[in-house]
């Protein structure tokens, strides 16, 4: 009887093992991001878009700690002159997933800086400034190693100086490689 307990604690203890690394430990995400920008304080908003790459470590099958990385492009004409202006962002921060059989909804908050940059007439404005994004997606697992991202849209709040914080939001979609 004794033999048979210690048999069954030891199978026990094996299945909560294997279960609790039934997820993959990384992932790495890429696509597109289309960044509206708050211009401050301006009636205006600007329209941009680019690029949006993630890597996510997994601490467990629900927690990740996530590496957010984007660069968002616009060029346009203002009285004559051709100006060029981009938005990269550097988050990080941690991400709740809820999995199930084929979909995989998450939430975040990232934190880290926002470096944006404008150029004319071989002149060049750089600002970098704290950013935060607070938001979420989902993800359609088409296998075990390979998703979709139909959607992830964040709340992308930039800190500025003298009061000229920016309100901002950002989509992006892409696929997604879990190793």
């Amino acid at each position: 009887m004794r033999k048979l307990l210690v048999v069954l604690t030891a199978l026990l203890a094996l299945s909560l093992t294997a279960a609790a690394q039934d997820y993959k430990k990384a992932q790495i995400f890429g696509g597109y991001s289309y960044f509206r920008l708050d211009t401050q304080g301006t009636d205006s908003e600007a329209n941009f878009h680019g690029w949006n790459a993630e890597l996510q470590g997994n601490i467990n099958e629900a927690l990740g700690i996530v590496a957010d990385f984007s660069g968002h492009y616009k060029s346009q004409d203002i009285l004559g002159a051709d100006v060029d202006s981009n938005v990269h962002n550097f988050l990080f921060g941690p991400r709740v997933t809820f999995r199930t059989e084929r979909f995989s909804p998450f939430v975040h908050a990232l934190f880290g800086v926002a470096r944006s940059k404008a150029s004319a007439l071989n002149f060049d404005v750089t600002d970098t400034n704290f950013a935060m994004a607070l938001g979420g997606g989902i993800d359609y697992d088409v296998s075990e190693n390979f998703a979709i991202r139909l959607a992830k849209a964040d709340y992308l709040y930039v800190r500025g100086e003298d009061d000229g914080n920016s309100d901002n939001f950002r989509f992006s979609t892409g696929v997604v490689f879990r190793f």
